[in-house]
């Protein structure tokens, strides 16, 4: 069994959902070994999925007996997912029961809220080492997918148990999909250490959910930049949370500030503050920042997770070894994933990346090897022969005013869309005066809402230049 759950006490809770149902480890491996006698292996199926107790069992029972699972989210847009069945052509699906009226295929089992059909298609050859698919981050319509392996489940559940030290007694409130690798890789690092998840599909402004995570004890919360705004919104620094211990944040980058206003809530309050980095490519974390850094390096991302290591590349690709040298940043561990799938074909592709990955971000670290991300590397574009950075543009706007801003452009304009039109002409007056960049090379647009995915990652392809 994998990230060996089969080790845990039999009687060990894995899971507790905001609806009341529960398993025990020995439940979910009896639901693994039922589910590699009722299905063919190495067999492809589309798991479209809702954060509950029922989710992870078909998730974790899929990938214990050899089953390869798409994970979507059961909302998944119909165009979509047409593309994506189209394409790959899945031997079931496997969908929440409430949903199976949306399609006409035969239901072959129906168990923990869920509905298993056959679609009638024959599963192509799969890859021997191939363990599941999740979507490219972002995705809107491609059918592009991340190859993932049953060593890069191993080293995810490895590595992040080891430097969040999770044990039998954690219990860990998962808000995040899991068809989101953060998500995933939660389910992962603390299966492997036999302690207990805490899944939850209900909004962070509901009642319940806070019910949900007192009344379940909850000693750690994991959230993206967005879920830390939420949190910041509300009465989150006045609430009495004796059971927390772990506030830990990855995703994309935060805003500083805020970060540090986490961060100093957690040493006030006697909790832990852990920025972590990493990417779907990765299975999840690749670095994170130990929480007696939180302070004093806020912002960085850390060093390189257990076993695993980060390094920087020049333009002309030569390694860089001196400090605040900016560089693309690249990653070396067994928690590399196996490559693209666009087709079908695909999925007998072996392993295209060895271990080895460039992220595509640009950073730099200092002198104690804290690394520190600047911004992607084709996020910048060069205005008059100047290099100016999208991410940049963005951080310099919502640090002078309390509005949400993205930034997209080419080599002759930078468009910045607000979600508050009264601030137009401050915002193009503090990105002239910070970048020396002529005004006429900034447009300010207005927009209700900044497209973000369930992640709370922004949707830039969804904005126009």
């Amino acid at each position: 069994m994998l990230v060996n759950i089969h080790k845990n006490s039999a009687d060990g809770l894995a899971v507790v959902d905001s609806q009341g149902n529960k398993l025990t480890y020995g439940e979910i491996v009896e639901f693994s070994s039922w589910i590699s006698k009722k299905l063919p292996k190495r067999s492809l199926v589309f798991h479209l999925s809702v954060n509950n107790a029922g989710s992870v069992a078909w998730a974790m029972g899929f990938l214990n007996a050899g089953i390869v699972p798409l994970l979507l989210n059961s909302k998944t847009d119909e165009s979509l997912f047409t593309n994506l069945f189209n394409t790959y052509q899945p031997k079931f699906i496997c969908i929440p029961s409430e949903l199976s009226n949306k399609f006409s295929f035969k239901i072959i089992a129906e168990k923990l809220g869920y509905c298993l059909m056959d679609t009638g298609f024959k599963t192509a050859p799969l890859h021997e080492e191939l363990s599941h698919l999740l979507p490219t981050s972002g995705s809107t319509g491609s059918p592009k997918l991340v190859r993932h392996s049953y060593q890069n489940i191993e080293a995810a559940g490895l590595n992040i148990s080891t430097f969040f030290k999770i044990d039998q007694k954690h219990r860990a409130l998962m808000v995040l999909p899991l068809y989101y690798t953060m998500g995933l890789s939660m389910i992962f690092s603390h299966f492997y250490a036999g302690a207990t998840i805490l899944i939850t599909n209900l909004s962070m402004t509901d009642k319940r959910f806070w019910d949900f995570m007192k009344n379940e004890r909850a000693t750690s919360f994991t959230g993206v930049p967005y879920s830390f705004e939420i949190l910041n919104l509300m009465r989150f620094f006045r609430m009495d949370l004796p059971d927390l211990k772990i506030l830990t944040q990855g995703g994309g980058k935060m805003q500083k500030d805020l970060n540090l206003k986490f961060a100093e809530y957690c040493r006030d309050k006697g909790k832990q503050w852990i920025a972590t980095y990493g990417q779907t490519e990765g299975t999840a974390r690749m670095a994170y920042l130990p929480p007696e850094y939180a302070i004093t390096k806020v912002g960085s991302i850390g060093r390189a997770v257990p076993n695993g290591e980060l390094s920087l590349i020049s333009t002309e690709g030569e390694t860089i070894s001196k400090p605040y040298t900016e560089g693309e940043m690249c990653y070396t561990g067994k928690n590399v994933t196996l490559g693209y799938a666009q087709r079908k074909d695909d999925l007998l592709l072996g392993d295209e990346r060895k271990g080895f990955i460039k992220t595509g971000d640009l950073a730099y670290f200092d002198e104690d090897g804290c690394y520190y991300i600047v911004g992607r590397m084709q996020r910048f574009i060069k205005l008059f022969g100047m290099r100016v950075g999208l991410d940049e543009c963005e951080q310099i706007v919502k640090a002078h005013y309390p509005i949400d801003c993205v930034c997209v452009g080419t080599d002759e304009k930078i468009t910045v869309y607000i979600t508050d039109n009264s601030y137009s002409q401050k915002v193009k007056k503090i990105l002239v005066e910070k970048t020396r960049i002529i005004a006429s090379s900034f447009s300010v647009k207005f927009i209700d809402k900044i497209p973000k995915n369930d992640a709370g990652k922004v949707l830039y392809s969804n904005l126009s230049n």
